[in-house]
């Protein structure tokens, strides 16, 4: 007479087959759940990158430093206060804020060059919340777009945001002396 069941060994058996399939099924899972911040993180740096990018753009881009009192009529850099090369040049190089000058009283494209924001922080200082652990750099360099343009007058505007844990976003820009004589 034969019995109908399972013994023992094929008890443990089935036991250990399926927590196996159940650990790799958790695994998985777990993975899943810490990388779904992932998405959103992105899009914090890709919205603090953007939100700079237009801050930067928004500036003048003058032959002079728009201080100047010569700004308005200058033809060329030569016609600012001191002539090309001078303290009033925005096309000096290196590029960069005048002295004294701090983000919040940057008035031309190229002061923005070698600028740190850490933490990000609006144009008063204020701390962005959710972002207090997040930082930027900007870099504006002259680039020749295309051949009938001077060098001079344009520049590429790169934006680095980076996020706690090493993660950043790079964005770039071009801005072209379109208006050298309008200042805000």
């Amino acid at each position: 007479m034969e019995q109908a069941g399972l013994s023992l060994i094929e008890l443990i058996m089935f036991i250990v087959i399926v927590g196996l399939g159940l650990a790799g099924i958790l695994t998985v899972l777990n993975l899943t759940a810490q990388k779904s911040a992932d998405p959103q993180l992105r899009k914090q740096m890709l919205a603090a990158a953007e939100s700079l990018i237009e801050e930067v753009q928004l500036k003048s881009f003058t032959y002079c430093d728009p201080d100047d009192p010569n700004a308005v009529g200058a033809a060329s850099a030569a016609g600012c206060t001191g002539g090309a090369g001078g303290a009033n040049d925005e096309s000096r190089l290196p590029l960069g804020p005048e002295v004294g000058e701090s983000r919040s009283t940057f008035d031309n494209v190229s002061d923005y060059n070698g600028a740190t924001i850490s933490p990000l922080s609006d144009l008063n200082g204020n701390t962005l919340t959710g972002l207090a652990g997040y930082s930027a750099t900007i870099v504006v360099a002259q680039q020749q777009v295309e051949a009938s343009i001077p060098l001079a007058d344009s520049l590429q505007i790169t934006v680095t945001v980076s996020a706690p844990g090493g993660d950043s976003i790079v964005l770039t820009s071009y801005r072209l002396r379109y208006a050298p004589n309008a200042v805000p």
